[in-house]
């Protein structure tokens, strides 16, 4: 077991599969000499040279291309874009055909290319730099979209990821990535993808989230159990495909259900596990299914960051008006 943060967690990753799988390669703007934007990949290209680890230009469309068309002749390449709001110009590449290739081909091709981008807010960046395109990654049909939150769960999902035979989107929360340390087993196991984990036990009411928003769910949990309130932690950790029974048994063990997202309230992914609860948990809940979000508006800078991100405030009030409004 060793003590890493996030970003040495994904780089240890990445280190492992590199090693493993002569097909596994490294590809994204300034990974190789300078190791990345957040150095996620310090110190490969020294150790597996220049043909696996590629300084790409500043051309993310032509990236995730070239990208695709390693992966459907057989290689694993592993794409990093610098931040997720940088994605849009790879959008057309990943709707159109990495997340179609398996289906085109009816079976022949298949894509199995990783996407990692550094997601969120949480670090004092401009606003490309702090976004959360989750859901609109999401409604891609084709594609598997994971989001890690803690190093030991960085470290297996990632293997995972990159030993699917589809693509994944591996969006990694900045504000994590040095956040704090966590023992890592670097044992190259990997990690279920398509699974909730449930992160702590309760009877009450279900705190459901994903990525950076776990940690303030946890702290909300802790201190609304000073009030006697148990709130069952779910982590999301894989969006799509969604594991959807791990949320429905938990809602219907404690009645209640808040969800918590970073990313802008309407068309979120957070309406989509409502809407779930609502055509299959109905008749278990004690009262609304609540969201706590961030606001419909472009990511605030540095001074108003902190009032946008959900807060531990805002959580615990939302679990306190769903335990009200079933007293």
């Amino acid at each position: 077991m060793t003590e890493l943060t996030l970003v040495e967690a994904v780089n240890r990753a990445l280190a492992h599969e590199l090693e493993r799988d002569d097909a596994v390669l490294l590809l994204g703007e300034d990974i190789g000499v300078n190791g990345g934007v957040f150095r996620a990949t310090l110190g490969l290209q020294q150790r597996f040279g220049c043909e696996r680890v590629i300084d790409a230009p500043l051309a993310e469309a032509a990236i995730a291309g070239a990208a695709i068309g390693m992966a459907a002749m057989g290689l694993k390449p592993i794409v990093e874009i610098q931040f997720s709001g940088f994605l849009y110009p790879a959008m057309d590449q990943l709707i159109n055909h990495a997340s179609r290739l398996r289906h085109r081909t009816r079976g022949r091709l298949s894509c199995p290319m990783v996407l990692r981008a550094p997601n969120g807010a949480g670090i004092h960046a401009p606003e490309h730099h702090s976004e959360s395109p989750e859901a609109m990654l999401a409604h891609v049909p084709g594609l598997r979209v994971v989001i890690p939150s803690s190093p030991s769960r960085a470290y297996g999902l990632l293997l995972a990821a990159i030993r699917d035979p589809d693509p994944v989107v591996f969006l990694e929360p900045t504000r994590l990535y040095r956040l704090f340390k966590q023992e890592v087993a670097e044992d190259g196991e990997a990690l279920p993808l398509d699974t909730c984990f449930i992160s702590r036990e309760g009877r009450d009411a279900t705190l459901v989230a994903w990525g950076g928003m776990l940690h303030e769910a946890l702290a909300a949990a802790d201190r609304l159990a000073e009030e006697g309130i148990d709130c069952e932690v779910i982590d999301v950790a894989t969006l799509k495909p969604l594991d959807g029974e791990t949320i429905l048994r938990s809602v219907e063990k404690t009645g209640r259900c808040v969800i918590v997202q970073e990313a802008a309230r309407t068309a979120g992914f957070g309406a989509e596990i409502a809407a779930l609860l609502a055509e299959r948990a109905l008749y278990f809940l004690l009262a609304p299914v609540k969201r706590v979000t961030g606001y419909d508006v472009v990511i605030p800078l540095a001074r108003l960051e902190n009032q946008y991100l959900p807060s531990v405030d805002r959580i615990a009030a939302a679990v306190r008006e769903t335990m009200e409004a079933s007293s």
